[in-house]
């Protein structure tokens, strides 16, 4: 009984030898650096690039016939030639050519039948002249799915561009930029200028 009771020991405290052994000459996992890689910035891709200049003539033109056009003058004010030719508000027509160059493209739609997203006849058409010399048109489809972008073709390549630039565009056919006039004030020769409504008998 005694002996076996000490080959039990005996056993106990190999295997313990053991352990402690392999704890502490077993290799020691290196040390693992970890380094975060700063995320690089998402470029951004504009309809129209920096070499282009800035808008001098905007012309948008509906499917349903509208049209509006706003060009510079030789004095580089903004002036209205469609639909009538009148002065137009400044600030409204920069603000429109401030659209035009920030029309970011949000992704591009290759092999999609143009018939589908309203390119085949397209809604709008957009023609535009820059400082370079250069002129551009461009075909306004319909909104994406998402609403995010309508779908635009140019350069013979389909795009989504996003919705809010092309919106603020688009507001020019419902809204021309004239320049407003201010009321003559009551007495001054502007005001006596304006023929008044005759009463009828």
């Amino acid at each position: 009984m005694i002996r076996r009771a000490t080959v039990v020991y005996i056993i106990l405290l190999l295997v313990l030898a053991g352990a402690y052994y392999y704890l502490n000459n077993r290799e020691q996992p290196a040390e693992i650096e970890l380094t975060v890689e700063p995320s690089s910035a998402v470029a951004q891709e504009y309809l129209f690039t920096a070499e282009e200049g800035t808008p001098t003539s905007i012309r948008i033109e509906s499917k349903s016939g509208e049209i509006v056009e706003v060009a510079r003058g030789e004095d580089n004010a903004w002036a209205l030639t469609q639909p009538v030719e009148a002065k137009a508000d400044q600030g409204a027509a920069e603000a429109a050519a401030s659209q035009v160059t920030a029309m970011r493209i949000l992704d591009t739609v290759p092999d999609l039948d143009p018939g589908i997203i309203g390119l085949e006849s397209p809604e709008y058409v957009l023609t535009l002249k820059f400082t370079s010399g250069g002129e551009r048109t461009v075909d306004i489809g319909v909104i994406t799915p998402t609403e995010s972008g309508y779908y635009v073709r140019h350069a013979d390549k389909i795009v989504i561009v996003s919705r809010s630039a092309i919106d603020s565009l688009l507001e020019l056919l419902t809204h021309p930029p004239y320049l407003e006039t201010p009321t003559p004030a009551p007495g001054t020769p502007e005001a006596d200028a304006i023929p008044s409504e005759t009463a009828t008998p």
